[in-house]
């Protein structure tokens, strides 16, 4: 793409975010249940995602300084939905470094990029940011269960995908003990992505883990 390729020209190879070694990193201890909405946990999109001239107008944003943010992220989205993984991480850090540390918008650049990474093929740097977007949050996010189990598993890290599934579950029984609702409760998901929480489910479903 025509404009994405003159951002990338001239950008530096970056060594990347500091999510190395998360296969040792201590998961948070799990809590009974995982109500609260997570206003950081959705999908950036400062034009539609579906639009055909969906990169030019975003360039016109960040031009304009008009939701700069908010365009820069989902530029760096299709960077890394493009293969562009370099280009992707820079704009990430470039809309990071525009917000406060904590806020809602930086836990919300995180868990989009942690999705990013995931569907890259880069689980554990995945997994760096999910938890680094479940920080500092107020409550118990009702996204936490569901994707760490997810990534988890993904990981090889079953017992402990299982134990995270189990809290969204013990959340919502009607909704999480059988897969016949995931395609609602996980529409930003790819198919790809709800079989192999299907996978967790089952693992679940032949040997509930007991609380606590």
């Amino acid at each position: 793409m025509g404009v994405m390729s003159r951002m990338a020209a001239g950008t530096a190879l970056l060594v990347g975010l500091a999510v190395s070694n998360v296969q040792a990193q201590s998961l948070p201890k799990l809590v009974e249940f995982y109500f609260d909405e997570d206003a950081a946990a959705k999908p950036i999109h400062a034009v539609p995602p579906e639009q055909a001239d969906a990169v030019d107008q975003l360039m016109k944003l960040r031009e304009r300084g008009r939701k700069g943010v908010e365009a820069t992220a989902q530029l760096a989205s299709i960077a890394y939905g493009e293969g562009r993984d370099e280009l992707g991480a820079r704009l990430y850090q470039e809309a990071l470094a525009a917000v406060a540390e904590n806020s809602v918008q930086a836990r919300s650049l995180r868990w989009n990029q942690g999705w990013d990474l995931y569907r890259r093929g880069d689980a554990e740097g995945a997994l760096g940011l999910w938890l680094k977007a479940g920080e500092n949050t107020r409550g118990n996010p009702s996204w936490m269960p569901p994707t760490l189990a997810l990534v988890l598993w993904k990981l090889d890290r079953k017992d402990e995908a299982v134990g995270w599934f189990a809290a969204a579950v013990r959340t919502e029984p009607e909704q999480w003990s059988d897969t016949n609702r995931f395609a609602q409760l996980l529409p930003t998901w790819k198919d790809a992505e709800r079989s192999q929480l299907a996978e967790v489910q089952q693992s679940w479903a032949a040997n509930p883990p007991a609380w606590p």
